[in-house]
């Protein structure tokens, strides 16, 4: 994938299913060096998020939630009064898929907006 993963608003989240392979080590790797600040963790595509305060905080989990929801993806949560630690993979595919990749892309453009609004 090119730089079209940093677009993230052209990008939908794809219906995995259990056919569906995840992604090989270095293709997993390659695609989150071209993410800002994530990271493959244990498997996972994990990023700490920091924030000011807990209003700022909640309004990011609230924001991701419906990121969340619309692209039928959920990533694991860890939240604190200023941080929130996020952490995707696939459940069906037993790894990392695109999906993850796709939804990080979209949290990074949420947060873009956000500084620029």
């Amino acid at each position: 994938m090119s730089a079209a993963i940093l677009d993230a608003g052209a990008l939908r989240a794809l219906d995995c299913t259990h056919a569906t392979q995840a992604l090989a080590a270095a293709e997993a790797a390659r695609l989150a060096a071209l993410l800002d600040g994530w990271q493959i963790e244990q498997g996972k595509l994990a990023k700490t998020f920091g924030f000011a305060n807990y209003y700022e905080t909640m309004a990011f989990v609230n924001a991701l939630a419906f990121i969340a929801h619309g692209q039928d993806h959920h990533p694991e949560l860890t939240v604190g009064y200023k941080n929130c630690a996020v952490r995707y993979d696939t459940h069906s595919v037993g790894g990392l898929s695109l999906n993850d990749f796709i939804c990080a892309a979209r949290i990074d453009a949420l947060l873009q907006k956000a500084v620029q609004a």
